[in-house]
């Protein structure tokens, strides 16, 4: 078989530990030709693929980013754009691609799949917000950046007496600020599933800076006071291929409304790109591995229209359908384990 492979949306860590076992694996188990698509959709529209082999895959194990580039070309709802992809992968003689991406990518997989070309989802987002799988790789260095983040920010906000606001990535789903600032004992969380009241945030960190004189709170991107419509924080009003605006900032703006209402001197960093940056960390590595050697396995099963996923310790499918339905939220129980240890 001739096997396509493209990376999708933004960049994260582990995506190469992916394209190197699907090329591995395919050319040693089945002899298959591998053909990297460059920059995601895009690539397909423009007809920009190159053979993979065993060299161009050594080594790449602990690179950040993909080697394949990537975009957020939407190709659904756009005749011409589905016209090329169709003689593209007609010229090429794929019999199958594999799209490895976040809601958006794998969105696109699911409408190409419905319109009858064979596409397999491999889930890719930092955010660790798909369904159908437990932990989707990337999102395990994303904690583990935001944690080290949260760390340093501690013995800074300890040693001037002021509160330090930590924010992180997490549009509609709020996990990443979570776990980090679970796992680095901050003393406030705000997640975009459980809109905050500013009064409670600050007599929360009044009630630290009395105790013990300094506070860190973490905060996903999107996380917004309680209101009837969510006033998410933007950098600019233009939206990408898929509708979606670029946030930032929420952390420098709730800092100062925080300094405003306590007096109390506040400061706030933004991690941004940093999160998906650099080389991924163990288990992304390997999770990446495993969800490769699933996608080329279900590409000779006839798995179309599927989404290799983790459930418990067990890699299986999952229908795209259910994959991008919605987004894998904080559930209560969770939100009420890190709640029990405000303040």
């Amino acid at each position: 078989m001739k096997i396509g492979i493209l990376t999708g949306g933004g960049d994260c860590p582990g995506l190469n530990a992916v394209i190197r076992a699907v090329t591995v694996r395919a050319i040693k188990q089945y002899g298959d030709e591998v053909v990297g698509i460059r920059n995601g959709w895009r690539g397909l529209v423009d007809d920009e693929m190159a053979p993979l082999g065993y060299e161009d895959v050594a080594g790449v194990i602990d690179l950040g980013g993909t080697i394949l580039g990537t975009s957020r070309t939407n190709p659904i709802g756009d005749s011409g754009m589905m016209t090329k992809i169709e003689e593209t992968i007609r010229g090429a003689g794929l019999d199958g691609v594999i799209a490895v991406g976040g809601d958006d990518t794998l969105g696109v997989c699911l409408g190409l799949h419905r319109e009858g070309y064979p596409t397999v989802g491999v889930p890719k987002t930092i955010d660790n917000d798909l369904r159908g799988t437990d932990y989707t790789f990337g999102f395990q260095t994303a904690v583990t950046i935001a944690t080290e983040a949260a760390d340093r920010l501690r013995t800074t906000a300890a040693s001037h007496h002021r509160f330090m606001v930590l924010e992180v990535m997490g549009r509609h789903a709020g996990w990443i600020a979570l776990e980090s600032g679970m796992a680095a004992g901050a003393d406030l969380i705000l997640v975009p599933e459980f809109p905050f009241d500013l009064d409670e945030v600050c007599a929360t960190l009044k009630s630290c800076h009395d105790r013990k004189g300094h506070a860190v709170l973490v905060v996903a991107e999107g996380a917004h006071e309680r209101d009837a419509t969510p006033n998410l924080i933007t950098q600019h009003k233009e939206l990408d291929a898929f509708g979606n605006v670029m946030l930032g900032g929420a952390g420098p703006l709730l800092a100062n409304r925080i300094a405003e209402q306590t007096g109390i001197q506040t400061r706030a960093t933004v991690l941004g790109y940093v999160q998906r940056g650099g080389p991924p960390v163990a288990f992304d590595r390997v999770l990446g591995t495993r969800f490769g050697v699933a996608a080329i396995d279900a590409v000779h099963r006839g798995g179309f229209g599927k989404m290799v996923a983790l459930r418990g310790e067990t890699i299986g499918l999952t229908p795209l359908e259910e994959a991008v339905a919605g987004f894998k939220l904080v559930d209560r129980d969770t939100w009420k384990a890190a709640e029990a240890l405000f303040g």
